[in-house]
């Protein structure tokens, strides 16, 4: 009567891909889970999900995100369509875009900074989402 349809593998174990320490990314990322990044990229990343960016971790490019928690270093253009953190030991260059921010003392923010509220309709799918479709 009711079949449920097996979960897939990344379902089981979570939707969080992650780079570790060491690793160099010369190129752009496109996902549509969670991603921690604990090496090293140069090029744009892509997710509906968050980003993590950790305190050894560097990008220089650009970002589009639903969320960011950032204690490393980003130098370029970052779009976080709700809540960017920004971590004491965090460096950000560049020009950021967001929903609501939080800067932690100590953190070298030395960024443009533009912010803007996610309106959603009574679907609870934002603005944006609805022109991209």
């Amino acid at each position: 009567m009711f079949e449920k349809k097996p979960k897939s593998y990344t379902e089981l174990l979570g939707k969080t891909n992650r780079i570790v320490e060491g690793t160099i990314i010369k190129g752009d990322i496109e996902t549509s889970g969670d991603f921690r990044m604990d090496g090293h990229l140069i090029g744009n990343f892509q997710t509906k999900g968050k980003i993590v960016i950790g305190p050894a971790s560097s990008v220089k490019g650009d970002i589009i995100c639903k969320s960011a928690d950032i204690e490393g270093k980003f130098e370029g253009k970052i779009q976080v369509q709700e809540i960017l953190n920004i971590k004491s030991k965090a460096s950000i260059h560049g020009e950021v875009v967001c929903g609501k921010l939080s800067v932690e003392p100590g953190a070298d923010f030395s960024a443009t900074c533009q912010m803007k509220p996610i309106l959603k309709n009574h679907h609870g799918q934002s603005a944006e989402e609805k022109t991209a479709q």
